[in-house]
């Protein structure tokens, strides 16, 4: 373990990349995809702990544009991240990887509830937990929950994996000179609106100096960052 740079991780993932090409649902090639590559980490000894999003099944934000109350939609959209938790639990799992489900919203049959010391024992056990159901209240997505658990669990740094290499100056998939920063501070990317994370995750890192770094989740991305490899965009102070 000595190559490893940070040993406690919070890795975010969006929900639609569990869709894979098909943009909705969930695909089952695209979910071992990911897990492989989160095995790889895992096998380097971290402690891992999951936040998925479910923007792949439902998104509560857009709902409630098209007329839906907004705390339903938000409720329907954290319902939506314990699916997606518990597809990737299984495929986890399936690579003997042992896992927990911790939800924030009491489902007693299918996953624990999320109650932190719980939690930090299950990491000091070598367990992958996966946060499910967001923070339980609406009005706050799944990149707020990602920075509150990485907190809460002491984690060294949050990892965002995305489709894309890092955080550019605008869409790379629209714009073939777009520009990826290695590194850019909480406050730019805050006043350029970015699109790392939502505002009030990314202040919450900032007051809590928790360093975000943005990669692939593909092509052993993930575990260059945790190696601290010179790999994707570094969010820090």
């Amino acid at each position: 373990m000595s190559q490893v740079k940070y040993r406690r991780v919070l890795l975010k993932l969006s929900g639609e990349a569990l869709a894979g090409e098909q943009k909705t649902g969930i695909e089952p090639a695209t979910v071992e995809r990911i897990c492989a590559e989160i095995g790889v980490v895992l096998e380097l000894g971290i402690k891992l702990a999951l936040v998925i999003g479910g923007g792949n099944i439902f998104r509560g934000l857009s709902a409630s544009a098209k007329g839906m109350d907004r705390s339903s939609a938000d409720y329907m959209g954290m319902l939506a991240t314990v699916l997606n938790a518990l597809a990737v639990q299984d495929v986890l799992e399936k690579l003997n990887y042992p896992t927990r489900v911790l939800s924030a919203i009491a489902m007693q049959e299918i996953c624990e509830p999320y109650i932190r010391r719980r939690a930090m024992r299950h990491l000091e056990k070598g367990r992958v937990i996966i946060c499910a159901a967001g923070t339980g209240n609406p009005y706050f997505t799944t990149d707020t929950t990602a920075a509150l658990r990485g907190m809460e669990l002491k984690c060294e740094t949050i990892i965002k994996a995305t489709k894309v290499q890092g955080v550019y100056d605008k869409d790379p998939q629209k714009h073939a000179d777009a520009v990826m920063f290695k590194r850019i501070s909480y406050s730019e990317a805050l006043a350029r609106q970015l699109g790392v994370m939502d505002s009030t995750a990314i202040t919450l890192a900032r007051e809590n100096n928790m360093p975000i770094f943005v990669c692939s989740m593909f092509g052993g991305c993930i575990r260059r960052v945790v190696c601290g490899e010179d790999e994707g965009t570094l969010v820090c102070e």
